[in-house]
């Protein structure tokens, strides 16, 4: 099967690398063309354009960063709509909000293509295993062709219906372990000047009801304050707001959730965007001690 792929950042090249070494022919484009390079050594061709990425690859995959990004390369010059067409398929991968993925629909759907949103949930090192959860709405014959690089993607895919459920519940999702991260780091930073050692903490967390893979995976990291991005921080922020933003327009309460983004947004107004989501543990640590 030939591909085309759609952004290169840590999701993206992943993604990509994995759909070349499992055989696939895979043609990339990213806004900073040298990000393709290493693509390229491992057998991808390269397009100056989305739009040229579309012409050639009868299915192109996207994964951005925002929305702004994922609209930006479909609509802007040399984008993807201006050579999507009947039979041609546009699968964006990247986590936006449901009114972002219903525009790009509606656009696509009338040049004849097919869309499938399929946000995921997974970070880096899932992305790198193929082990991703993958959450995809929209067109189901469109979903069915591409299920052979869902596969190599993911471990698990789910189809969710209609245009707009997939960005839902990546929304969803995405609050939740937010909201969970800073539990979590609130969790450690107690036991640490409560003259406990976290290493212990993360033990019995590990043994008891609440034990889960975020918590194994990040926990000695952030501990040792190392924060080397597998989710930036700002993305992760940026889906907090998506997500207050759904919760708003159904009139549901997200006290929790409004309070996470509260520290997302404060770890970002010093400086932690760039690093890992764990980095909100930092802005708990700082908080002067009592004397």
């Amino acid at each position: 099967m030939e591909v085309g792929f759609l952004g290169l950042g840590i999701m993206g090249k992943a993604m990509s690398l994995n759909l070349l070494r499992h055989g696939f022919k895979v043609t990339v484009w990213n806004r900073s063309p040298s990000k393709c390079d290493e693509l390229v050594e491992y057998g991808a061709s390269t397009a100056e354009s989305p739009a040229a990425v579309v012409k050639k690859c009868k299915y192109t995959f996207a994964m951005l960063s925002n929305p702004v990004a994922a609209l930006s390369v479909v609509f802007d010059k040399d984008g993807v709509l201006e050579q999507i067409s009947d039979g041609k398929g546009y699968i964006d991968m990247s986590t936006v909000d449901a009114d972002t993925s219903s525009k790009i629909s509606e656009a696509i759907s009338s040049k004849g293509g097919y869309f499938l949103e399929a946000p995921v949930s997974g970070s880096k090192k899932p992305a790198e295993d193929g082990q991703l959860v993958i959450l995809a709405a929209g067109e189901k014959t469109l979903y069915d062709e591409v299920i052979p690089a869902f596969d190599v993607l993911g471990k698990k895919s789910f189809f969710l219906g209609q245009v707009g459920n997939g960005a839902k519940m990546k929304l969803v999702v995405n609050m939740i372990m937010g909201s969970m991260m800073n539990a979590f780091s609130e969790g450690l930073v107690l036991a640490e000047r409560s003259g406990l050692e976290p290493g212990n903490l993360l033990d019995v967390l590990e043994l008891g009801a609440i034990a889960n893979p975020m918590f194994k995976l990040k926990g000695p990291s952030m501990i040792q304050s190392n924060y080397s991005p597998a989710f930036p921080l700002k993305h992760q922020q940026k889906d907090m707001r998506l997500a207050l933003a759904l919760a708003d327009e159904h009139a549901v309460s997200m006290p929790v959730a409004a309070a996470a983004n509260e520290a997302f947004k404060k770890a970002r107004s010093v400086g932690l965007g760039d690093l890992d989501f764990s980095a909100v543990h930092e802005i708990f640590k700082v908080q002067e001690p009592p004397s």
